[in-house]
């Protein structure tokens, strides 16, 4: 079992060092609030599983939706000029709507794209629930500078992911990771264009690491 699934591991969560990843064990392992081992060397900057869970019994994976959490600013009027002082702003419900579509839209594409698992709706011994939720989302560009319903997003530190896998039908979560992630402006300068584009860079690759590692698991 511990073989398999250091083989996720490997892929999921392998770090850029020359070191493999290796889940903590013994009385020293960090220990999460629901039992999860922290894994070390992770792409991820933060990790956790389940050591004693074997992966290659799933061959199936069921979409859990992705939750939203804003940094809570407050909505200001005024010219930008007004507000030169300001360095958080307001995302509104156009944008953060947006951001959601695009969100869901690019994982439901990478997991349909698994070359090792079959995508369905409903739950069963063989199904992987795989949910993702995105925090502390934070905008640093004035929203009267881009138009309304654009996504803009901070230069630095301004979201947050968090990926679940979780057993169907225990509700058990079995494979967590958590990190926090900088969106670059393109040549410092913010666009609709740019912008856009990189939120789209940065959760595609979340979804494609996921989807590479989950396709890793043996079938047997």
């Amino acid at each position: 079992m511990k073989k398999i699934l250091l083989t996720f591991a490997a892929v999921v969560i392998a770090g850029c060092s020359s070191a493999p990843p290796t889940i903590q064990e013994g009385p020293n392992a960090e220990v999460s609030y629901d039992g999860l081992h922290a894994i070390d060397n992770s792409v991820f900057k933060a990790a956790w599983a389940d050591p004693d869970i074997d992966f290659s019994r799933y061959d199936k994976i069921m979409p859990g939706g992705v939750f939203f959490e804003y940094r809570a600013v407050k909505k200001t009027s005024g010219t930008y000029r007004a507000r030169a002082s300001d360095t958080e702003f307001y995302i509104d419900d156009k944008a953060r709507e947006k951001l959601k579509e695009l969100t869901s839209e690019i994982f439901n594409e990478e997991l349909a794209k698994s070359s090792r698992f079959s995508v369905t709706d409903a739950s069963g011994p063989d199904v992987l629930i795989i949910r993702g939720g995105l925090h502390d989302i934070l905008s640093k560009v004035p929203p009267d500078l881009v138009g309304r319903g654009n996504i803009y997003l901070s230069s630095v530190g301004e979201i947050t992911l968090i990926l679940e896998v979780v057993d169907s039908m225990s509700g058990e979560v079995i494979f967590r990771a958590v990190e926090r992630r900088a969106l670059d402006r393109s040549g410092g300068r913010s666009s609709s264009v740019n912008t856009r584009a990189e939120v789209r860079r940065v959760i595609r690759r979340w979804a494609t690491t996921l989807r590479d590692g989950l396709d890793s698991i043996p079938a047997e």
